[in-house]
């Protein structure tokens, strides 16, 4: 008897979409097996219409009763998708933004146990960022540079594209209850994912932008965004260099932090010195401070070649990754 195919879930979190969810649901092709549709608490209540109107067998709708953004959505729906059995899960918003009908290409390198998580990069051709406002364009450059550092990702693109599949061994394996549940949801799904060591590979796709509103707002990002990448750096550098290894990596940071701050305080003890005391550093001094500085910063982009050169590499579906999904598990902090 043959294997049974693996099968596709759509999960599509609802929050003012009322007009376009349907059109969204009616293209998504018959390579997917169940749609969950997340109410999150939308106040055009999308889950009552998508019931009225949608005749599609495989959509079931989700509610929540009150909002919990989009991670809080998406947590929802993954959950929902587990218990279904779904061997991948696709997330697409509701807004129409996103083609229905590039669900195989997202799937195509999970199915052949290539990669753990796929996600969309409007970034891999000139032509298709003509159709994204250049504000945007700008704001994903430098939220890209950002994510590429804090989660360690550095051949991934578009950090906040909402167009992803995961595989359920990478989705088990995360703890779905620490997900940050509003709009740095998609980064904070990378950070996570590269503690698991899973592997991540980008679908060049074009977005399609018509009258619909980003509810993801400049200001927002400017004032959240940054704390949070600082803190998904830190926890990183911690998981990756410290608690789960300790490699030539470790040391060139370790040393490189240490010997630059040595050289910098104790340059910049003398630079006050000579100002109070008017007696001007000797060349021997200058040295003492400028040489470790220098040797510091070498070591520091020593570390950076090596975690550029750590990005994971085989898939969680061809290792055992030794995590049982466990919200409450201790793998994460």
């Amino acid at each position: 008897m043959p294997p049974a195919s693996p099968s596709v879930a759509v999960v599509i979190p609802c929050y003012r979409v009322s007009r376009q969810v349907l059109g969204v649901i009616a293209r998504i092709g018959p390579e997917v097996g169940r749609i969950f549709v997340v109410d999150d608490a939308c106040p055009e209540h999308t889950g009552d219409l998508v019931e009225r109107q949608c005749a599609d067998a495989r959509v079931s709708v989700v509610r929540h009763t009150e909002n919990q953004g989009v991670g809080g959505a998406m947590v929802t729906g993954y959950r929902a998708a587990l218990e279904a059995g779904a061997d991948i899960v696709v997330k697409i918003d509701g807004d129409g933004q996103m083609n229905p009908a590039f669900i195989p290409r997202f799937t195509k390198a999970l199915l052949l146990g290539q990669a753990d998580y796929t996600k969309g990069n409007r970034f891999y051709d000139l032509g298709y960022l003509r159709s994204m406002p250049r504000l945007r364009v700008f704001g994903n450059a430098l939220l890209s540079f950002a994510n590429k550092v804090s989660s360690g990702y550095w051949d991934v693109m578009d950090p906040s594209n909402g167009y992803t599949a995961i595989h359920r061994v990478a989705l088990a394996a995360l703890p779905l209850a620490k997900l940050d549940t509003g709009y740095f949801f998609e980064s904070d799904m990378l950070f996570r994912l590269y503690t698991i060591r899973a592997v991540v590979r980008d679908v060049p796709m074009k977005a399609r932008y018509a009258d619909e509103v980003s509810s993801l707002h400049i200001g927002r990002v400017a004032t959240s965004f940054p704390l949070k990448y600082l803190r998904a750096f830190v926890k990183r550098l911690f998981y990756a260099y410290l608690l789960r290894d300790f490699n030539a990596g470790t040391l060139q940071l370790g040393l490189g932090v240490l010997i630059t701050l040595g050289g910098a305080v104790y340059g910049f003890d003398q630079w006050i010195r000579s100002a109070v005391t008017d007696i001007p550093a000797t060349s021997g001094e200058v040295m003492f401070a400028a040489l470790p500085v220098l040797i510091g910063i070498q070591l520091l982009l020593g570390a950076l070649h090596y975690d550029v050169g750590n990005v994971p590499r085989d898939p969680l579906q061809q290792v055992d990754v030794g995590f049982a999904q466990d919200d409450d598990s201790s793998h994460e902090i």
